[in-house]
């Protein structure tokens, strides 16, 4: 595990006034580092908050409280407007939807070289010469950088939107849910893409993902979230060999096996019950109404994220009731 810190993320919450009296806890209490020129994957549910949490993480949404320290100096959301220009250059996001993230007016030249005019790193020659560059890096020709993104196909458009991403030289990146939108056939092509890139620049990876083969493919950790709160923690290989939360191992036995004779008799955990409201949700886990191993102590105190092991976190009174 590599020793430096890129990113700290400190009891970061997110909430949303919804209705006088209501407020939705799309992040609540989360805490987790990203080390220098890893991936961490983060994956669960539509809702659960993962989106949320790498948009804030980014500095895209302010913060409800908690803090995200960057390179251990800059505090993402204590930032002048000078200071978040400069923390821009650092930091670059992937959308999920290549489509609608990309300006259909612009020319794939203009949209990949926007941040280059942005912050002025190159004009004239230089400019056309670095769009061409990144054109080639992401598997594109130069000739695409005249043509308008209607005119490419989805896993062409999400390598723009990587091209885009890379044209400024960021040190970390959130990768919010960048394969979810393309064909099974051309995920892994953009995910062997980030890898590739991702050691050719040392670049640092906030992946996130409901696909949890493509995670496990990509990230040196995992984070698995469950209604703004971080249920589980830890090392892919570990994650996937010994999940410890409920909720992770009914995620992970939901995953499908390549072999339909295993397919067939695999033993699948089945979640009952009903998914709480994340709307001023009530004290205790968020995961007691569909857990199976439900106690009385579930309901009534929210379990912490404690390391059960060296560098695996679990947040769940049945794994830590001798530290309960």
């Amino acid at each position: 595990m590599k020793n430096d810190v890129l990113i700290e993320v400190k009891n970061l919450k997110k909430h949303f006034n919804v209705g006088p009296k209501a407020v939705l806890k799309a992040v609540d209490d989360v805490s987790f580092d990203i080390y220098k020129g890893e991936t961490l994957g983060l994956v669960g549910e539509s809702g659960c908050g993962k989106t949320t949490c790498g948009r804030t993480v980014m500095g895209l949404y302010e913060a409800t409280g908690g803090d995200v320290l960057f390179n251990k100096t800059i505090n993402v959301h204590k930032l002048n407007k000078k200071e978040k220009k400069d923390f821009a250059r650092k930091s670059q996001i992937i959308f999920q939807d290549p489509y609608a993230s990309l300006n259909p007016r612009m020319t794939v030249g203009d949209i990949i070289g926007e941040g280059i005019d942005i912050h002025n790193i190159h004009r004239g020659e230089k400019r056309t010469k670095r769009i061409f560059e990144l054109l080639d890096l992401v598997g594109l020709n130069k000739e695409h950088a005249s043509r308008f993104p209607h005119e490419f196909s989805g896993g062409q458009r999400q390598r723009i939107g990587i091209a885009r991403a890379l044209a400024i030289e960021p040190e970390f990146i959130v990768c919010d849910e960048p394969i979810s939108a393309l064909d099974v056939s051309i995920q892994a092509q953009v995910v062997n893409l980030l890898i590739k890139l991702q050691r050719k620049f040392g670049l640092t990876y906030l992946f996130i993902a409901h696909d949890l083969s493509m995670v496990k493919h990509i990230s040196d950790r995992v984070g698995v979230m469950y209604l703004g709160k971080l249920a589980e923690l830890a090392s892919s290989d570990e994650l996937y060999s010994n999940p410890l939360h409920p909720y992770t191992q009914a995620l992970l036995s939901a995953i499908p096996i390549p072999d339909p004779k295993v397919e067939r008799t695999k033993e699948r955990i089945e979640l009952k019950g009903e998914i709480p409201s994340p709307i001023n949700p009530v004290e205790g886990c968020r995961f007691a109404s569909r857990c199976g191993y439900v106690m009385e102590k579930c309901k009534e105190r929210t379990p912490e994220l404690l390391e059960v092991k060296k560098g695996h976190f679990v947040a769940c009174h049945l794994v830590n009731k001798e530290n309960t």
